[in-house]
């Protein structure tokens, strides 16, 4: 016979992010009158190692079997206390939690209403713990390999960690070779370091390493399975793989989209990456060009483009070509026009600084137009710290182009199910504790296919995606969720819209049985088949109807 609920619930102040605004006491003293409720408690910081210790202790001097924790949102400390309750005894999916931050504090400035509504989330979260069922994780075998899709430094830097712990990886690179855009690089900033001292290196160390397999002129095509079985196949190749860290970069910002800039109509203005090329070949004519301007945030910060975010680069890149420019041409007169200046990281505000005192100007306005004067051409300028408009005359004119997602970024989201935030890179599961996660288990991302950043953040984040993607390699084994789809076949029609929508290919239709069948490995447990089927067949687990049921009355 089951046990009766024995409820053990704390109430986090979350400093002062749910105290200012809730009476935490208030709440808990509701709480011990609720039923099945043997102990409730309120801390400072529920999350910290005392405040999970209460619940351990608790748990296992109580004999509480379920918990329930009222706190920040669930994507931020579920896995963290539903870990702190399995240590004190209780089956982890016998645990719940209450938003009372998010859902809450940070939505209401009346104390006297906040505290009644955390009153009505908590009653609703212990009513749905009554009826939660003791679940069992599964375990699935993992191939020990790796994919990496994407060859620049980013794809390389991650294939040589999991190389170099045991593993076999397998690079497949789009183009006909390793190294990005980064190849097409003459130095980096700040040190100013040639980009082909170390780059040739990588490559090469890539190229040459046993357990590397690279794909040139390849892409992947299709993926099936799951995390620690994924099914891969190239335009030339089959494999099996058990992680996959997807690595593949960004597109250029095309400066044509701002042809008020003048753009591939005046051979005056070039961008930061032609700029590159002519630095590195010194192909500059000191005697014709005296005057050089860089405009920055081209494609970047600019809302009506659809790109409201900082490509993170571009300030640096500038303050590297404008000090590159006044070596070479010392007499030259160099200015930069620039909305902000955004030097962060390591030695950013110095190189800054450097720039400065090697004589470039820094300008703050907005370029709104350039056009033709004689050989030069003329900056219209709006000038924002004098608020007038004025005009510059220059030589050469600099484009500061941004970075925007892939135009195959959409492929690679439908190959792999990844989602895409609003400047649609790919998302990655949270931007604080799972940085380099997806919502796919077993896929991993590095690089600027997640976002904007510079060499150092690249490769800072290749080697977290790569000690990520070996977790599952080094283990052995992967555990599965519970809280998935299930079909009761008796009621199954067979009709088959579950797996029309099923955003992860998790349903499918029996072929034989003509019922509906859900790998529990592939569920996330989104319930669109299950508000979709119209037999009622399919049930999510651990958000049962009477559980829900339970809650709606809680709080009505």
């Amino acid at each position: 016979m089951e046990p009766k609920p024995r409820i053990g619930v704390y109430i986090c102040h979350c400093g002062t992010n749910i105290a200012s605004t809730v009476d935490v006491e208030a709440v808990t003293e509701f709480a011990k009158m609720q039923p099945g409720v043997v102990i409730a408690r309120h801390y400072t910081y529920m999350c910290s190692e005392p405040g999970q210790t209460l619940i351990k202790e608790d748990a296992r001097e109580l004999g509480l079997n379920r918990v329930v924790v009222a706190s920040c949102s669930p994507r931020m400390h579920e896995l963290t206390f539903r870990a702190a309750s399995q240590e004190g005894g209780v089956n982890p999916y016998r645990f719940e939690m209450a938003n009372i931050r998010e859902q809450c504090s940070w939505v209401h400035h009346d104390r006297e209403n906040a505290t009644n509504k955390a009153r009505d989330l908590v009653a609703a979260a212990i009513a749905k713990a009554t009826l939660l069922e003791p679940l069992q994780e599964r375990e699935v075998g993992v191939t020990p390999a790796a994919l990496i899709i994407g060859g620049g430094v980013a794809g390389m830097t991650a294939a040589l960690d999991i190389a170099e712990a045991g593993f076999p990886v397998y690079v497949v690179e789009k183009s006909d070779h390793l190294g990005g855009h980064v190849a097409n690089l003459n130095r980096t900033f700040p040190e100013l370091e040639p980009v082909a001292d170390w780059l040739g290196p990588l490559i090469e160390r890539v190229q040459n390493h046993p357990r590397i397999t690279v794909l040139l002129n390849d892409e992947v095509t299709e993926v099936e399975g799951y995390v620690g079985n994924f099914e891969i196949t190239t335009a030339s190749a089959q494999f099996q793989v058990g992680s996959i860290i997807v690595a593949t970069g960004y597109k250029v910002f095309d400066p044509h989209r701002k042809p008020e800039l003048g753009y591939g109509r005046y051979p005056q203005v070039v961008t930061t990456l032609e700029m590159e090329r002519r630095l590195a070949e010194g192909d500059i004519d000191g005697s014709a060009v005296r005057d050089v301007a860089f405009i920055k945030c081209v494609g970047s910060r600019d809302i009506q483009l659809g790109n409201p975010y900082c490509s993170r680069v571009c300030c640096q890149v500038s303050a590297k070509q404008a000090q590159l420019v006044r070596h070479l041409l010392p007499q030259s007169k160099v200015s930069v026009f620039y909305i902000d200046v955004r030097t962060f990281g390591k030695r950013g505000e110095e190189f800054y600084d450097e720039a400065r005192r090697a004589g470039v100007r820094y300008r703050r306005g907005n370029v709104s137009e350039i056009y033709r004067r004689g050989e030069r051409v003329v900056l219209r300028v709006e000038d924002t710290l004098l608020g007038k408009t004025m005009e510059h005359e220059a030589d050469l004119v600099v484009l500061a182009v941004g970075m925007e997602p892939r135009d195959d970024a959409d492929d690679i989201a439908a190959l792999l199910k990844l989602p895409r935030s609003a400047d649609g890179f790919f998302l990655e599961a949270h931007l604080k504790l799972r940085p380099v996660d997806t919502a796919m288990d077993g896929v991993f991302l590095a690089g600027c296919c997640q976002g904007p950043k510079d060499i150092p953040d690249t490769v800072s984040q290749a080697k977290a995606a790569a000690s990520s993607a070996l977790i599952p390699l080094l283990r052995g084994t992967m555990p599965v969720g519970s809280e998935t789809a299930v079909v009761d076949p008796e009621l199954c029609a067979g009709c088959g819209m579950c797996a029309e929508v099923c955003p992860f290919g998790a349903a499918v239709l029996d072929p034989v049985w003509k019922v509906s069948r859900v790998n529990p490995v592939l569920c996330k447990g989104c319930a669109a088949c299950a508000v979709t089927c119209p037999s009622k067949a399919i049930r999510v687990q651990h958000f049962m109807p009477a559980q829900i049921l339970a809650q709606v009355d809680a709080l009505v």
